[in-house]
Formats: structure tokens, C-alpha cells, sequence
């Protein structure tokens, strides 16, 4: 039988949100860098469901829950953080961002993506990144960032 993801299972995701936030205060706190109160913020929205969030989306929410009249550059900037610091990753065929599962060490992120319930789940296998790597080396490109991003159906849409 197959494992399903949390990301699929029923559970208590205010504990994923304080994980996040707590491993990103460590991080930040071990790099010297300084988690804002809008960047902090910021990532616990992107953590508040394994569904991918738009920056425009974040905005809204910013200006309607928070009241905060924050530009669209300023949730650019607090999310270029976030990505520069491994805290979240950018999926590009949503034009979307995600709570990084494992920000503790740079890695390449791969993701399943539901095309329909938008849920994406990150992977973290060194087989798929090594084989990008090796293939890309065999026609002479050397590698410097990789996202795969695979559109499928997770096991709950495709039983219901």
C-alpha cells in the first residue's frame, strides 16, 4: 500500500506552520540574519496549506487580515528573502511560492503538483538531481539551480 504524504493526510497543520516558523527563527538566528515581522509573516501564510500561494495572494491577505497596506514590491522582497535563505521555493508553473521542507540544507527541489486540488508535495531525491546533473554534464551544461515540477493527481482526488 502507498504512504500518503501529510500533505494528503488530515492532520493538524497549525503544527506544520510552527515547525516552519520555528526551524526559520533557528536559521535565521544561526546565519545572523533578520527575520521581520512581514517576512516572518509572510512565511506563515506560505505555510498555512501545502497549496502553493501567489504573491498577489499574500498581498490580499496582508491588506485584509492584517490590515497591512503592504506594496506588491515590498512581498517581493520579503519572499526573494525567504527564497535566498532556502526558506521557500518558487514553483514556476503557478507562478506560486511553498514552505520549504527542509530548509536545514540547500538542496533541489521536486515537486508533485494536483491539477486538481492544487496540492503540491516536495521531494527530496538525490537519484532525480544527480540524473539531471550527469544528463546536462553529457551535452556540456553545467547545472546551477534545478526545479522539477511534475502535474499529476494525488491519491485523494484520484479516488474520489
Amino acid at each position: 500500500m502507498p504512504i500518503t504524504p501529510l500533505a494528503n493526510r488530515p492532520h493538524d497543520h497549525s503544527h506544520c506552520v510552527h515547525s516552519a516558523l520555528s526551524e526559520a527563527d533557528a536559521l535565521c538566528a544561526q546565519k545572523g540574519l533578520r527575520l521581520t515581522a512581514l517576512r516572518r509573516r509572510v512565511l506563515e501564510l506560505v505555510w498555512q496549506s501545502h497549496k502553493p500561494l501567489g504573491a498577489y495572494d499574500i498581498l490580499g491577505v496582508l491588506s485584509e487580515q492584517d490590515g497591512r497596506r503592504a506594496a506588491p514590491p515590498t512581498v517581493y522582497r520579503a519572499l526573494d528573502f525567504l527564497l535566498e535563505n532556502g526558506l521557500v521555493h518558487r514553483i514556476a508553473s503557478l507562478n506560486a511560492f511553498m514552505g520549504c521542507s527542509h530548509p536545514e540544507h540547500a538542496h533541489q527541489g521536486q515537486f508533485l503538483i494536483c491539477r486538481n486540488c492544487h496540492v503540491a508535495i516536495e521531494l527530496e531525491q538525490l537519484s532525480i538531481s544527480d540524473a539531471i546533473v550527469a544528463s546536462a554534464s553529457e551535452v556540456g551544461f553545467s547545472v546551477e539551480t534545478q526545479t522539477v515540477e511534475v502535474v499529476g493527481l494525488c491519491g485523494t482526488c484520484r479516488s474520489a
